[in-house]
């Protein structure tokens, strides 16, 4: 897993409720259990059907973090769904709420996941989607001081001392284990 402290990135929104992991990667596209490839299927349906939704337009290309409704990644338990985020470039999501599986697999994997108040993202979101013609919204997460800052707003999260050092680290569960047990050694 690669390390994760801090990110500055334009801020891709998502204003969808229950964004589902069929919806992250089609089921038709799970065909190899590597986790590489499977990026440019990421939101395949929306992106094929719709030419505005935001992965589709260059103000969001090579953009990681995105911001999005409740619920993110329900359905499935598929690791695909975190694998295709990761692959795509996505460093950081945040939402005001995730499905427990979806979070597991991301916490496993390195995808960092901020939860914020609804009404925080909400606003985020409001604020994304305002004007194409302005400004990309650039957010900064820090996963060290456990806070996103968006201009001059700053916004402070929880995440889990265990998984905050493993994914600082880039070590998954077992990298961690291996590390513990060879430090006694």
């Amino acid at each position: 897993m690669k390390k994760f402290t801090e990110i500055t990135s334009t801020i891709i929104p998502l204003p969808i409720k229950d964004i589902d992991t069929d919806m992250l990667i089609p089921a038709q596209r799970l065909t190899s259990i590597s986790k590489d490839g499977y990026g440019e299927f990421l939101f395949e349906r929306f992106r094929s059907e719709d030419k505005n939704f935001p992965l589709n337009l260059p103000q969001y290309k090579g953009a990681k973090i995105i911001v999005a409704d409740t619920n993110f990644g329900c359905g499935s338990s598929r690791e695909h769904a975190v694998w295709a985020l990761l692959d795509y470039g996505i460093e950081v999501i945040i939402a005001p709420s995730f499905s427990d599986i979806f979070f597991n697999n991301s916490m496993k994997n390195g995808l960092v996941l901020v939860t914020l108040d609804k009404s925080l993202t909400d606003s985020i979101l409001s604020s994304a989607n305002q004007d194409n013609s302005k400004d990309n919204l650039v957010a900064n997460v820090n996963l060290s001081t456990k806070c996103v800052t968006i201009g001059d707003a700053k916004y402070a999260f929880n995440f889990d001392p265990f998984y905050q050092h493993c994914i600082m680290n880039g070590q998954d569960d077992l990298d961690y284990i291996l590390h513990a047990i060879s430090a006694k050694g």
